[in-house]
C-alpha cells in the first residue's frame, strides 16, 4: 500500500525516456540536496506521480510510449501537484501547451543542471504554505465573492472550491493584494516565476488566462483579471452599485 503521509519537500520524480539523461540529472540533483527517484515510461510516471509521495514531478514532453502532455492530463485531473515540462528548444507551441495544461513551468532542452535545480526549488518556494507573521490578522484576503487563504493556499468562488496550480495561486494573490493597480509583467515573471522577464516568454500570460477560466467572470460577464496592453494586469476591483437607480 502507498503510503498517505505528507510527501518529502525535498522529493521530486523525474519522468524520461531518456534513460542516460535521467541518470546524470539524478546524480546532480542528489548532490544538491534532493531526493530523486526516476521513471522511464509515463504509465508508471503517472502511478509513482499520484502516490502522494512527491512534492515535485520534472516530465519530459517527448516520449514514445506516452507523450508528457498525456502524463499531465492524467496528474492534472486528480492532483494540483507541482510539475515542471521539458521541452524541445525552439518549440515554443509545446511550452504554450504545457502551459495550458496546467504545468507549472518549463525548460528547455538542452538544459545546464544548476539551470534545472535553480527552477525547482522556485517552484518549491511556491508551493510552500505560508505562515503569517504573528501581528498579521488577515488571513483572508476577499474581493467580491472571490476568497483567498494564503495560510492554507485554499481560494474559493462563493462556497465552491478553486483548485489552482501553485503558480496560478501565487499569481492571483500577487493580483488580488495589488487589486485595482496595474502589476507589470516584469514583476509578476520575477516574483512568480522566479526569472527574470524576456520579451518573448508569454508564461505569465499564459498562466493569466488559465486562472481568468478557473475563477470565472464578474457578474457583468467581464474578466476580473484585465489585460493593460504592453504593461500588465490589474485585478478588478467590484464597481459598486448606486441604490435608487
Amino acid at each position: 500500500m502507498e503510503s498517505q503521509t505528507a510527501p518529502n519537500p525535498e522529493h521530486v520524480l523525474v519522468i524520461d525516456d531518456d534513460v542516460e539523461l535521467c541518470n546524470l540529472v539524478s546524480r546532480f540533483l542528489v548532490r544538491e540536496g534532493f531526493q530523486i527517484d526516476a521513471v522511464n515510461g509515463g504509465a508508471q510516471g503517472i502511478e509513482k506521480a499520484l502516490s502522494g509521495n512527491y512534492a515535485l514531478v520534472v516530465l519530459d514532453v517527448m516520449m514514445p510510449e506516452m507523450s508528457g502532455f498525456d502524463v499531465l492530463r492524467r496528474i492534472r485531473a486528480e492532483s494540483p501537484m507541482p510539475v515542471l515540462m521539458l521541452t524541445a528548444r525552439g518549440d515554443a507551441l509545446d511550452r504554450v501547451l504545457g502551459l495550458e495544461m496546467g504545468a507549472d513551468d518549463y525548460l528547455p532542452k538542452p538544459f545546464s543542471p544548476p539551470e534545472l535545480a535553480a527552477r525547482i526549488r522556485a517552484i518549491l518556494r511556491r508551493a510552500k504554505p505560508t505562515q503569517p507573521a504573528p501581528t498579521d490578522t488577515q488571513t483572508t484576503i476577499a474581493i467580491g465573492d472571490i476568497e483567498l487563504d494564503p495560510g492554507a493556499r485554499v481560494v474559493r468562488n462563493g462556497h465552491q472550491l478553486v483548485n489552482l496550480t501553485s503558480v496560478e495561486f501565487d499569481l492571483l494573490e500577487a493580483l488580488m493584494r495589488a487589486a485595482g493597480q496595474v502589476v507589470n509583467r516584469e514583476k509578476l515573471t520575477r516574483d512568480i516565476l522566479g526569472r527574470e522577464f524576456s520579451p518573448f516568454d508569454r508564461s505569465i500570460d499564459t498562466h493569466v488566462c488559465n486562472l481568468r477560466k478557473k475563477i470565472g467572470p464578474l457578474e457583468d460577464g467581464s474578466d476580473r483579471i484585465k489585460g493593460v496592453r504592453g504593461i500588465g494586469y490589474l485585478y478588478a476591483l467590484p464597481v459598486r452599485r448606486r441604490l435608487g437607480n
